[in-house]
């Protein structure tokens, strides 16, 4: 606890001198700074390599925080009940008054924002006076970090402080859902789909695949280990790593286990740990057996897709 605390001491000091540094979510890991200064932000860009058009997820305490800078409405409300704090994004439209700086909208009047559940993250939350703007700890369209390590081998000694909360829970990013107008999901994430709809009458909710507004991971290439990634194979061919999702019969060196019991959460929690794995292991090419388009396994193929893009 002792060491707890002093992490989040170490982290606030950094955070409030409008420095980065990397924060555990119950998602990912987060590259995190002052939401209000765009001078803290635009070492997020940097850092990220991102280009400047791509708008950041803003993580907020409580809905009191949020209510300084959001408008919210009863839709939101109902959401926020059920799935907050959790993997769960809103895109909302900012208050004419709201101190969150433009270079994290791209100047638009609406924003993404969640609460995140990893006590460490809330506990910093709590502690600091501003919101946390925080994508994924890593360079951009690259693999998605759930570890301290992760997060190491992406950044070195170009940053600072990790706060280390151990592995992501989950493994995979937040589900977005855009409350401006008719509700709709814009990313497939940690909270499977149904949930959502219990919540809103199905007939008004809709996965959109194609979207006119920019919200962080939904380019065409993302999550990508930057080598080739063959779906829905049935085999491997030589040299080629291959992931799967249901334990095989066959021992074979190049064979790597998302999941041995067809487990989808499990399997949506070693994702980006496995392919970063292969990536390390000098592999040049990937291929992945079919993973079932059901619950979490629809963020998963959406991931694998979009890795896969070249």
């Amino acid at each position: 606890m002792k060491k707890n605390d002093s992490n989040i001491k170490k982290a606030t000091k950094y955070l409030s001198n409008n420095e980065c540094i990397a924060i555990p979510t119950e998602t990912v890991y987060g590259l995190a700074a002052n939401a209000y200064s765009n001078k803290a932000v635009t070492r997020i860009y940097k850092l990220k390599k991102r280009p400047r058009n791509n708008p950041l997820i803003v993580h907020y305490y409580s809905l009191k925080d949020l209510k300084k800078d959001c408008e919210i409405d009863i839709t939101f409300k109902r959401l926020f009940k059920s799935f907050c704090p959790g993997p769960i994004s809103f895109v909302l439209k900012l208050k004419k008054k709201s101190k969150i700086s433009k270079i994290i909208t791209n100047n638009s009047n609406s924003i993404a924002v969640r609460f995140p559940s990893h006590p460490l993250t809330r506990k910093l939350l709590k502690k600091i006076n501003f919101p946390l703007a925080a994508p994924s700890a890593n360079i951009s369209t690259s693999i998605s970090p759930v570890s301290k390590q992760d997060v190491v081998d992406e950044f070195g000694n170009r940053l600072k402080f990790i706060l280390d909360g151990g592995s992501s829970k989950i493994g995979l990013e937040s589900t977005i859902i855009n409350l401006i107008g008719k509700p709709h999901i814009l990313r497939l994430g940690g909270i499977n789909s149904k949930l959502i709809y219990k919540i809103i009458n199905s007939s008004e909710i809709k996965y959109k695949k194609k979207i006119k507004i920019k919200v962080p991971g939904t380019s065409k290439l993302h999550y990508s280990p930057g080598i080739p990634l063959r779906l829905n194979a049935k085999k491997n061919f030589l040299n080629e790593a291959f992931i799967l999702i249901n334990k095989r019969r066959d021992f074979n060196k190049n064979y790597f286990y998302l999941s041995k019991t067809n487990n989808l959460k499990e399997a949506a929690k070693n994702l980006y740990s496995v392919l970063r794995t292969i990536k390390k292991n000098g592999y040049k090419k990937i291929a992945i057996e079919k993973i079932p388009n059901i619950s979490i396994g629809e963020a998963i193929n959406d991931r694998i897709l979009r890795a896969s893009k070249k």
